[in-house]
This record gives C-alpha cells, sequence and structure tokens, in this order.
C-alpha cells in the first residue's frame, strides 16, 4: 500500500495529510492537505476544479467553494514555496484545473511475511547479564534524552512585520499596502500559530523610511528574530507586490515571493495575506 509519497525536499503523507520539508514539518491545513492529496493520486493528470469540488465539497456543503480552492491552491503554493508563475509542483491549467508536475516517488508500506527463526535460548548467567547490560543501556538512552530536552530552546520565535511600502507612485496604494501588512499580522497571530510565534505589527520601531531601515536595529528594539517586509510596484496593467522574510542574526533572506494581481480587492488582499503568513509561518526556525 501506498501512503506516502516525495516530491523535491518535500514528503507528504496523503492519508494524514502531514507534509514534511527534509524531515521538518511543514503546516498545511486540512482542506488544502485534502486538496493536495487528490493532486498526488494523479501526478501529470489535469484534475478539473469541478472534479475538486466534488471530492472536497460534495453537495450540501455550503461555501463559498471558487474562493475556498482559490485559497487552498495558494496555501498549498505557499507552504511549497511554489509560484503559479513559474511552477514546479503545481500547474494552473486556464479554464480546466490544475496539475501536479513534479516527480514522485512512492514509499511504498512493505509487511514482511516470512516467519523469523526462533530465537536461541539463553543460558541463566548469559540471560542475566543481557538484561543488566540493556537496562543501563535504556537509562544512559533517557539520562542523555533529558539533558537535550532541557537544553533545547522552547522560546517562541518572534516575527516583526514591517509596514509594507507602496513604491507604485500611486496614493490609492497607500491605504492597500497598509491593509495587507495589518492582515498578514492577523493571519500569523491565529491561535494555532501562536503557538510558537510572537508577532510584533504595532511598534514605532517598525514605522521608520524604507531609507532609514536598519534589520539589526530592528531586531534589536523589537527582540525580533525575523522580519516580514514587502513592497508594492507597478509593472504594466498588473501591481506586484514582493514579500521578503529576512533573518535578524545575518540578516539573510530566508524567502521571498512576488505576487502580480490586476485589482487588490478585500478577498485579494486576504489571500495574499495568508499566503504570505502560511509561507513565514512555514520557514521561521526552519533555517
Amino acid at each position: 500500500m501506498v501512503d506516502g509519497v516525495e516530491f523535491g525536499p518535500f514528503r507528504f503523507e496523503v492519508t494524514s495529510g502531514a507534509l514534511s520539508r527534509r524531515g521538518i514539518s511543514v503546516r498545511l491545513q486540512p482542506q488544502p492537505s485534502r486538496v493536495l492529496a487528490v493532486l498526488v493520486r494523479r501526478p501529470g493528470e489535469v484534475v478539473s476544479r469541478d472534479e475538486l469540488r466534488q471530492q472536497i465539497w460534495p453537495e450540501g456543503t455550503y461555501v463559498d467553494f471558487e474562493r475556498g480552492l482559490n485559497f487552498a491552491i495558494a496555501h498549498i503554493r505557499a507552504a511549497l514555496g511554489d509560484s503559479a508563475d513559474a511552477p514546479r509542483y503545481i500547474e494552473t491549467v486556464p479554464k480546466r484545473g490544475y496539475r501536479f508536475i513534479a516527480p514522485i516517488a512512492p514509499q511504498q508500506v512493505v509487511q514482511e511475511t516470512t516467519t523469523a527463526p526462533a530465537e536461541p535460548r539463553i543460558a541463566p548467567n548469559r540471560w542475566r547479564t543481557r538484561v543488566w547490560s540493556t537496562a543501563v543501556a535504556i537509562v544512559a538512552l533517557v539520562g542523555v534524552t533529558a539533558v537535550l530536552w532541557l537544553r533545547a530552546d522552547t522560546r517562541p520565535i518572534r516575527v516583526a512585520v514591517v509596514p509594507f511600502d507602496n513604491e507604485t507612485g500611486a496614493d490609492a496604494f497607500d491605504q492597500v499596502a497598509v491593509a495587507i501588512a495589518d492582515q498578514t499580522v492577523a493571519r500569523l497571530a491565529t491561535p494555532d500559530r501562536l503557538t510558537r510565534l510572537r508577532v510584533i505589527g504595532n511598534s514605532a520601531a517598525l514605522r521608520k523610511p524604507r531609507a532609514f531601515r536598519d534589520i539589526k536595529d530592528i531586531g534589536l528594539r523589537v527582540a525580533a528574530d525575523y522580519v516580514v517586509l514587502a513592497q508594492m510596484k507597478v509593472d504594466g496593467s498588473k501591481v506586484r507586490l514582493i514579500a521578503h522574510l529576512i533573518r535578524v542574526s545575518d540578516e539573510t533572506h530566508v524567502w521571498a515571493n512576488s505576487y502580480d494581481r490586476a485589482s487588490f480587492t478585500l478577498d485579494v488582499q486576504a489571500e495574499l495575506a495568508e499566503a504570505i503568513a502560511s509561507a513565514v509561518s512555514s520557514r521561521v526556525g526552519a533555517s
């Protein structure tokens, strides 16, 4: 029986919906994980939006299907670090649906059918010696595990979200940039994410103009481990939002992605905020 599949650096457990990247768990919400399960079961095939609706949102489920599916695909792409413009895993087939395009390596769950040879009888003295040695080894292992656990840094990871910059030249996008940043803070501060994150989004230290912004100084002033920032730029008829996640300790870009949109309705703003929050929460502390 095949349950787990591997593609790129990821492993996905189809039944449980658990996703990991090189052994590190990547958060994936239930509905996006079910959509991904449908796609990886049919690699290379186009799965229509209607098929996904029937499997994930059956008759009698009263939801906004179009919005729900768009959110699920955006969430999956954020978790995988994928892009609709240059996809490595999920390709959008216009007016038809989606196709999983990455090579998949299935992992077989093999059940042994052979009978193990009988355990040879051990003399009483040798048996007592073996039991004693095993007990000593277990105690030593427990001691080492306890020391490592006590040394583990369980402090929540602190993430600062800097107000996003409007570089389009159009004043109308000032409020849009602020709104997406605020919604990103809200999405990072959901109860499930607050189990490992602390989010800073309303501090004077975060409001300096970009030309005077210093990542190390921000980290020092608000005790942040990571900083999230973004710029809105105009590109022909589209506006592009470029988001970054920077580790304060060495000012390294841990993640970045660009999002092109023809309009920035409230739904689009919410979609982008969740995509950024999902990508950030899956990468902080993993590198």
